[in-house]
């Protein structure tokens, strides 16, 4: 079974077309490198707006039957920054590690990192993460935290995603 994975940008000027979508670019980049099972990506470019926020998740949850949504953007303490907001409505459980994890890989590079809200939950079959909105840290947090998540796909009932090893490794635990 092709595993399908959602991106979600949101930002209000990428979806007005005054810049190209560099962001959910570098999550599909980021997912070639590391998948070697099949998959396809599904992709939206939205406004920052909480309700097309969470419509968009629903649809990419339940309609699209996405096993991972990858968000980028409004993770941030600006008023239009409302993507926790929305993964929090639409999620059942919340798995707060995925954003303190990439926080402190964050912080590594940048003292702002403690602006960033991002964080991640469950809705049925599909883990939703919330990543910044630069491409460098997309690459960063997901380099932290994607070993965890084909296992957490596995618990949640979604496809068996197999990984490029020698670019990322993915922890199972020994049966």
């Amino acid at each position: 079974m092709k595993a399908k994975i959602g991106i979600i940008t949101a930002s209000d000027r990428a979806s007005a077309g005054v810049y190209e979508d560099l962001s959910g670019q570098a999550i599909i980049d980021t997912m070639k490198d590391y998948l070697t099972s099949e998959w396809e990506p599904v992709y939206r470019v939205i406004p920052d707006d909480q309700d097309h926020l969470e419509q968009t998740m629903i649809e990419l949850s339940d309609q699209e039957k996405c096993c991972l949504i990858v968000t980028t953007g409004g993770t941030g303490p600006a008023k239009r920054d409302v993507t926790p907001e929305a993964t929090e409505n639409v999620c059942k459980k919340m798995m707060p590690g995925f954003g303190e994890l990439m926080r402190q890989v964050s912080l590594q590079y940048v003292p702002t990192a403690i602006l960033s809200r991002q964080t991640a939950g469950i809705r049925g079959n599909s883990l939703i993460v919330n990543l910044p909105g630069k491409p460098k840290s997309i690459r960063e947090c997901l380099d932290a935290v994607f070993p965890a998540i084909p296992y957490c796909i596995d618990l949640i009932e979604g496809p068996f995603l197999e990984c490029d090893e020698n670019v990322i490794k993915p922890f199972r635990p020994k049966k």
